[in-house]
């Protein structure tokens, strides 16, 4: 079993910034990736970011480009999201993914079926 503890999220003013923390219990292999998403209230859960674990790979949602940045540190096994220029639209629970198994048939690095483990979300509130 995995674990993945998020901290890091709060109640920022549109154009601020925060970051997301996420640290797991297992290290992955340098070929799975660990991914940040988010739902809104109302809204299916959506992509936010994802990096392999080697740190070779990023991507973003479209949303979000130029304006957050993920990254990872594999001495501590964590998982961040830089989130700069926040806008009200950015509001909703950031839930930190990772994958550890390898899957039969190609699934997109943004579709939730790619990750094994989840986080119990961080709530991040933009205000206008």
């Amino acid at each position: 079993q995995v674990q993945l503890v998020e901290s890091g999220g709060g109640l920022v003013q549109a154009g601020g910034s925060l970051r997301l923390s996420c640290a797991s219990s297992r290290r992955t292999f340098s070929s799975y990736y660990m991914g940040w998403f988010r739902q809104a209230p109302g809204k299916e859960r959506e992509f936010v970011a994802a990096i392999s674990w080697s740190g070779v790979g990023t991507y973003y949602a479209d949303s979000v480009k130029g304006r957050f940045t993920i990254s990872r540190d594999t001495a501590k096994n964590s998982v961040y999201l830089q989130m700069n220029s926040l806008k009200p639209e950015d509001t909703a629970v950031y839930y930190c993914a990772q994958q550890t198994q390898t899957r039969r048939t190609v699934v997109p690095i943004t579709a939730t079926q790619k990750y094994d483990y989840w986080g119990q979300g961080t709530q991040v509130t933009v205000s206008s």
